[in-house]
């Protein structure tokens, strides 16, 4: 052989190892990024609260709320707001302390108006948003509270958008959902809750749900019928681990005081949050059932 074909098979077969190079290098950079990702998440001891208000409401709805628990638990929960827009575009106010593993996240929308086609768009908009924050602070885990349509909208994107393996929802929490609109008979089946009812086996099947009623006359809070409410069990009872009724009466009963509700609050503590320790466990209030019957 000849010392310039060597020179061109030598020449060759360096620019192949080069090319090789160049295509696996990218690839095991995204796998490096990828693997020490998942390792970030796996360890995290974060697990935020995140809530979402209903239709008219903003990401202002439970000020009263934070403040109290935080009045009671010794601060130890910071709170983050984000609004998204209708452009998917986010808005941010407040912060995550450091050192604070479980802060309270507070998510609202531009376009917060009622019916189903909102909800559905919504949801969609929270997924954005949940994406975003699960990107930025790497947890595991979560815990989620939904007031009046803000259940509905988690109900929507457990079903439709949260598909994932590395982070789990330990909890969900409704407080005056009108799962079946303003229908007060069970047997009228709005289209929402029907296709909620169809697609319930989409929801995961590790967590604890709790669905929170409030009456001022044993019939309605004043706007959402207890009935509507209840309808929740034919979507989470018997697909989520665990799926308990409450029903909260007497003073800020009616629907819009619900967040602020003494005993709401105090059934967010035993249900929901992390235990304090050194404190004794708040008692149980209102009823409750786990099977619930018509």
């Amino acid at each position: 052989m000849s010392k310039t074909i060597k020179k061109w098979s030598l020449i060759c077969l360096l620019v192949g190892v080069i090319g090789v190079g160049a295509l696996l290098w990218p690839a095991a950079k995204w796998t490096h990024q990828n693997v020490t990702t998942l390792a970030k998440r796996h360890d995290s001891r974060m697990s935020p609260v995140i809530f979402i208000p209903g239709s008219s409401a903003t990401q202002n709805r439970f000020d009263q709320l934070v403040t109290k628990l935080n009045t009671k638990r010794g601060n130890r929960h910071s709170l983050l707001k984000l609004t998204v827009h209708t452009d998917n575009k986010i808005s941010y106010s407040g912060s995550i302390r450091s050192g604070d593993n479980e802060p309270f996240i507070v998510v609202g929308f531009e376009n917060n108006k009622d019916g189903y086609s909102n909800i559905k768009k919504q949801a969609k908009w929270f997924s954005i948003a949940f994406n975003e924050l699960a990107k930025r602070y790497q947890f595991n885990n979560f815990k989620a509270i939904g007031h009046s349509n803000g259940g509905l909208i988690y109900t929507a994107f457990l079903e439709n958008y949260f598909d994932r393996d590395d982070i789990t929802v330990k909890k969900l929490m409704t407080i005056g959902s009108p799962y079946n609109f303003s229908e007060t008979s069970l047997a009228h089946k709005s289209q929402m809750l029907t296709d909620f009812i169809k697609n319930r086996e989409k929801i995961p099947t590790n967590f604890a749900m709790y669905s929170i009623a409030g009456t001022e006359n044993y019939e309605n809070d004043g706007i959402v019928p207890a009935r509507s409410v209840e309808a929740g069990k034919y979507i989470y009872q018997g697909q989520a681990k665990s799926y308990t009724e409450i029903t909260v009466t007497g003073d800020n009963a009616q629907h819009s005081d619900l967040p602020q509700n003494q005993q709401i609050i105090s059934l967010i503590e035993q249900y929901v949050l992390t235990k304090t320790t050194n404190r004794n466990q708040p008692p149980r209030t209102g009823t409750q059932n786990n099977e619930s019957t018509e």
